[in-house]
């Protein structure tokens, strides 16, 4: 059974930083794929950063290039999100996300609906 839980968001000023953490169960993260999507009002749910599972080669979104950071504790089961330098445009809510690829660039570029597995999501606010 899968399980992805996570934790780390809240409200942060312009330029402030956040940790995201995913706790996985059901599959290991040093063979899977696994990444974070995020949902703003209005908007569709995008890709933002996936980390594959065999090398750990990672993927970004434009968006966020130079800014976020993604990371995972194998021992722990668990993937990060570091984000740095947070603009206002990057307020949204957060998923984990898991669908059994290998391929972190290919499931950062796969269609939400196509996700098999969703975190809870946490809101992240960046406003002054």
């Amino acid at each position: 059974q899968v399980q992805l839980v996570e934790s780390g968001g809240g409200l942060v000023q312009p330029g402030g930083s956040l940790r995201l953490s995913c706790a996985a169960s059901g599959f290991t993260v040093d063979y899977y794929a696994i990444g974070w999507f995020r949902q703003a009002p209005g908007k569709e749910r995008e890709g933002v950063s996936c980390i594959t599972g065999s090398d750990g080669s990672t993927y970004y979104a434009d968006s966020v290039k130079g800014r976020f950071t993604i990371s995972r504790d194998n021992a722990k089961n668990t993937v990060y999100l570091q984000m740095n330098s947070l603009k206002p445009e990057d307020t949204a809510v957060y998923y984990c996300a898991f669908k059994p690829y290998r391929s972190g660039d290919g499931l950062c570029r796969a269609r939400p609906y196509s996700i098999n597995y969703w975190g809870q999501g946490t809101q992240v606010t960046v406003s002054s």
